[in-house]
């Protein structure tokens, strides 16, 4: 028995580019300038045209449209480590901005390899993407800004400032830090301790500045032996806490400069039979649940990635409309620090 005799309604032609403009009552022109999301399309038209795509059901062919206007609606992002705790949020933010305009979102993990990263934006690059979006972990890498120009698609940076040709949102660690250290030198504590990832990124740059300003605001001087900078990793963390900590000057309180480092500064700190905040203040970088559920909650460095996700992926798509007129944009986010239970005076005041 066919499908026609059990009663099913009959197969009916998959709809064309021809039937969509003739509902829209529109020229193939129209609808081509609307499924290639150009900015000469009046609002009008644009939305008898997406009426009728919806209508019709109608499927472009994302290949062949690919082929005839050397735009493939894809989009690369490259970042260290999709589970890093915060960049899910990001990834999630910028994917839905994009969905919603008919991009795909492209995602690879650089392993924060600078020779990675010079090989994910040449495979993007060969992919034929549209714009590409990426982290911090090669920011001063001369080879990778020949690779970034040579692929020659609209670049938008992720809490990195180089190469200043691009765009960029960048979060505003400094000003957090800054505040963060200011509370713990209020409480007593002198001997504050920064860990954080290389200097010649942008978040471990601005983290320093801020801790560092901090003591010259309130005229006092800083131990620079307690500023370790080096990597944003746990191992990091639970390295240099260990050595501190076993020091016999060691530290007050600590600030965790990274956000994935502090499961190894708690790790170190365990070890050491030492106790948040009775022994040693201590604060995070970024919420998650570690530093909610430590007991007691953990102070943290915090901003919203999601935005930073959202505003990232409109960066694009405005830079890929109009990439010849737009000067390069630096867009600064808020943060903010999150004073909870685990920052009290140091055990000598």
């Amino acid at each position: 028995m066919t499908d026609h005799q059990a009663g099913s309604k009959p197969r009916t032609a998959s709809a064309t580019i021809k039937d969509v403009a003739r509902l829209a009552g529109v020229s193939l022109g129209s609808v081509s300038r609307v499924l290639n999301d150009k900015a000469s399309v009046t609002a009008e038209v644009r939305t008898r045209v997406l009426s009728a795509i919806d209508a019709l059901g109608y499927q472009p062919n994302t290949v062949a449209q690919s082929m005839r206007s050397q735009v493939s609606r894809t989009v690369g992002c490259i970042i260290r480590d999709i589970n890093i705790p915060g960049l899910a949020a990001f990834v999630r933010a910028a994917h839905d901005i994009f969905m919603e305009q008919g991009y795909a979102l492209l995602l690879s993990n650089s392993e924060g390899r600078a020779e990675r990263e010079r090989e994910l934006v040449s495979v993007m690059a060969a992919r034929r993407a549209d714009a590409l979006l990426i982290g911090h972990y090669s920011e001063l890498d001369p080879d990778l800004e020949a690779v970034l120009k040579r692929a020659n698609i609209p670049v938008v940076l992720v809490d990195r400032e180089r190469p200043d040709w691009a765009d960029a949102v960048m979060v505003n660690h400094q000003g957090a830090v800054r505040r963060a250290t200011e509370r713990l030198i209020q409480l007593g504590h002198r001997r504050i301790a920064l860990l954080t990832g290389r200097d010649t990124l942008y978040p471990a740059r601005e983290r320093i500045a801020g801790f560092l300003k901090a003591y010259e605001a309130l005229g006092l001087s800083c131990d620079p032996s307690l500023v370790r900078s080096g990597s944003f990793e746990a191992e990091f963390g639970f390295e240099q806490t260990s050595l501190l900590i076993s020091s016999s000057n060691r530290p007050t309180a600590i600030i965790a400069g990274g956000i994935e480092m502090l499961p190894g500064v708690v790790r170190a700190l365990r070890l050491h039979g030492l106790a948040v905040p009775r022994d040693i203040s201590l604060v995070g970088t970024l919420n998650s649940d570690l530093a909610e559920l430590h007991e007691p909650p953990i102070s943290v460095e915090h901003w919203d990635y999601a935005e930073v996700g959202r505003i990232a992926a409109r960066f694009a798509l405005e830079r890929m409309r109009d990439s010849a007129t737009l000067e390069p944009r630096r867009l600064l986010i808020p943060s903010d620090f999150m004073l909870r239970e685990s920052c009290s005076a140091p055990p000598s005041v």
